[in-house]
């Protein structure tokens, strides 16, 4: 029994290797989609074109991700704002963005 309940937990933490893995793909391919954006212009279009690409879906789909036309239009607000991943993701980002939150809501009252 206790080898069923080893080889069950193995394969889950595996499983949960394997979709950070993918998700640490999606990221790249974000960054990558910025800095075509900064140098061409063009990198929400390059990042919807690899959401819809049969390749695309699968990486969001082994991330965990659904590959819907929402989360498309989200990852392409995502590039069209600039921000790279790694920023992003940061807690200095997130406490900054809140900051601004909340000073617009002081000016709005």
């Amino acid at each position: 029994m206790s080898d069923f309940v080893d080889g069950t937990a193995f394969n889950h933490e595996q499983g949960n290797r394997a979709r950070k893995l993918f998700a640490a793909v999606v990221l790249a391919a974000l960054d990558d989609a910025i800095a075509d954006d900064k140098k061409y212009g063009n990198g929400p279009e390059q990042i919807a074109r690899w959401a819809r690409s049969r390749d695309g879906r699968e990486v969001l789909t082994c991330a965990g991700i659904d590959p819907n036309e929402r989360v498309v239009k989200g990852m392409m607000e995502f590039v069209g704002k600039g921000v790279r991943t790694s920023v992003a993701l940061s807690r200095e980002e997130s406490e900054r963005r809140q900051a601004a939150e909340l000073a617009q809501q002081a000016e709005a009252a």
